[in-house]
């Protein structure tokens, strides 16, 4: 008779691995538990969202351009910095000489919703490159 972990191959009994989970699962515990007590440590950008039951226009008439440093983005991804259009490569030196020009300042971002999101995560590198801290995003809503 057969027993388990066994079998016969002819008159034979051969043992049969068996695969032991116990420490596999263990260890997928303590990754769990590692996840679960660093996650709240993670720092993420964080965009504040305005309230969609409120009408869109009552939001862009009060956004005003109070930043010696303005960035547009405008949907086709073209970046003008106050006004004048500024290529991915030159535009942390630009954000540099801005910094040194006006150092208590933080950018404006006038990012347009149809322009893509790398365009902004290129531009908030740049801007943490130059020195800035914190910049405002200003999302326009057409």
């Amino acid at each position: 008779m057969s027993s388990r972990g066994f079998r016969f191959v002819g008159s034979r009994e051969i043992e049969e691995p068996v695969v032991n989970l116990t420490p596999l699962i263990d260890v997928v515990f303590v990754i769990l538990i590692t996840f679960i007590v660093i996650a709240p440590l993670l720092e993420l950008d964080r965009v504040e969202l305005a309230d969609a039951s409120t009408a869109v226009k009552e939001h862009t008439a009060s956004v005003q351009e109070t930043s010696p440093i303005i960035i547009h983005v405008q949907q086709d991804n073209t970046v003008r910095l106050n006004g004048h259009v500024v290529h991915d490569h030159e535009l942390i030196a630009r954000l540099k000489r801005a910094k040194q020009q006006f150092p208590d300042a933080r950018p404006q971002v006038f990012h347009d919703k149809k322009a893509h999101f790398g365009t902004y995560q290129g531009i908030k590198n740049a801007a943490e490159a130059a020195g800035f801290q914190q910049i405002d995003i200003i999302l326009k809503p057409a």
